[in-house]
């Protein structure tokens, strides 16, 4: 508990205890509240609550509504509107609480019905991939908190005391841009794995038995790069104009895993383009290498 903390501050109750619920419960547990109910209905919701956040009562969402004053919903992002309503309408909600929810995809509008009936709401998504293990709550201080809250700044300021509280960096995202942030790290997370994935496929195809240990010295330096220097990381044959050799990618490509083809020409040709407007590339150079992504393998 940190220093000149008395005790608990805040009653929390978790609904639910999924791989992001029942981290963010273990780290407010950390920081010095008491986590007093969880909703786990599922067996890998149930062990992940005992494991990280022992000690608080399984029960159904409303009755953990009802015991707590800080209440975190961690669901589905479709689940979550209907979730709120239900909650209102059974009079689990009350004025004063604060209500949470950690969904990347909504913003605290989807919290209208509770802010109507006096709670003050937040949408507080950790910019955070999670496994719901112990080792993500150590994670999180090097994470950010995307805060998103009501207009009269109130929910902003909890939002980001919170997001402070567990050693995360706030940062404010307006509601209406609250999709757009999402799709930005869906597309820059998930899509990686995918991509990551496809590269270990092709190079246990060509024979490499541990890909893993001839890509991550590669993509680390890769996404290291890319973080500091943007467009100007960005190598490769694509870049150096090199046509023959994307010439003999799609080849081979389309020999071993046709699958994985439309995402390469497709990357190949977002990069080509950054690469132009960065003055990497010119343009005569990126028609050859236009023309060698679109040919057809004979």
């Amino acid at each position: 508990m940190p220093a000149g903390r008395a005790g608990p501050r805040l009653r929390v109750g978790v609904i639910s205890a999924g791989r992001v619920g029942s981290v963010l419960g273990a780290a407010l547990r950390r920081a010095g509240h008491e986590v007093i109910a969880v909703c786990a209905v599922s067996e890998a919701s149930q062990r992940r609550a005992e494991e990280l956040i022992s000690g608080a009562a399984v029960m159904p969402p409303d009755e953990v509504a009802r015991q707590a004053d800080l209440v975190l919903l961690a669901v589905p992002d479709d689940e979550l509107a209907g979730l709120v309503r239900g909650l209102v309408n059974t009079g689990s909600l009350r004025p004063g609480q604060m209500l949470v929810h950690t969904s990347g995809a909504h913003g605290s509008a989807v919290l209208a019905p509770a802010a109507e009936a006096g709670v003050l709401t937040v949408a507080m998504h950790p910019a955070m991939t999670f496994t719901g293990r112990a080792e993500d709550v150590e994670r999180l201080p090097s994470a950010c908190m995307a805060v998103t809250a009501d207009v009269d700044e109130a929910g902003w300021h909890v939002g980001e005391a919170l997001a402070l509280e567990l050693g995360m960096e706030p940062v404010q995202v307006p509601e209406e841009s609250r999709r757009l942030y999402h799709a930005a790290l869906t597309h820059g997370a998930n899509h990686l794995i995918t991509l990551v994935n496809e590269c270990a496929g092709l190079l246990r195809e060509a024979g490499v038995e541990v890909p893993d240990r001839v890509m991550a010295p590669l993509l680390s330096a890769s996404l290291d790069n890319a973080l500091r220097f943007g467009d100007r990381a960005i190598t490769g044959p694509v870049v150096r104009g090199d046509a023959d050799t994307v010439r003999a990618h799609v080849r081979a490509l389309s020999e071993t895993d046709p699958a994985v083809l439309g995402g390469y020409r497709e990357l190949a040709r977002r990069t080509a383009d950054r690469a132009v407007r960065s003055g990497l590339l010119r343009p005569g150079a990126a028609e050859e290498v236009a023309s060698a992504i679109d040919e057809e393998p004979s």
